[in-house]
């Protein structure tokens, strides 16, 4: 097995988990009001994407199956992807500043 070093010679992103002040509502808010994330996940894409766990893929599960495996409500998944930082940040903090949208990392 090698590094992933190998492969990504410019570097690689990451994944950062934190929660959304407001709960449910604020984190279909938050997802809704990026632009340049998307929170459409395309098979090898590059680009970053963003999810709402408990409105993606939570609705078809009972309300303590997510709880017993950490899933809360104000869940949100950034996967940072190619884009430049200064675009990232330019596109994440207003959507972050919307009213019951603040970061609770």
């Amino acid at each position: 097995m090698y590094p992933a070093t190998n492969y990504l010679k410019k570097g690689f992103g990451s994944i950062l988990g934190f929660g959304i002040k407001g709960g449910l509502e604020a984190g279909r808010k938050f997802i809704n009001s990026v632009k340049l994330v998307s929170h459409l996940a395309k098979v090898g894409d590059a680009t970053s994407l963003v999810i709402h766990l408990a409105s993606a893929m939570h609705q078809q599960l009972s309300q303590e199956e997510p709880a017993a495996t950490g899933g809360t409500p104000d869940y949100v998944r950034l996967s940072v992807g190619i884009e430049d930082g200064a675009d990232l940040k330019a596109d994440i903090e207003p959507a972050l500043r919307l009213p019951s949208a603040s970061g609770t990392c």
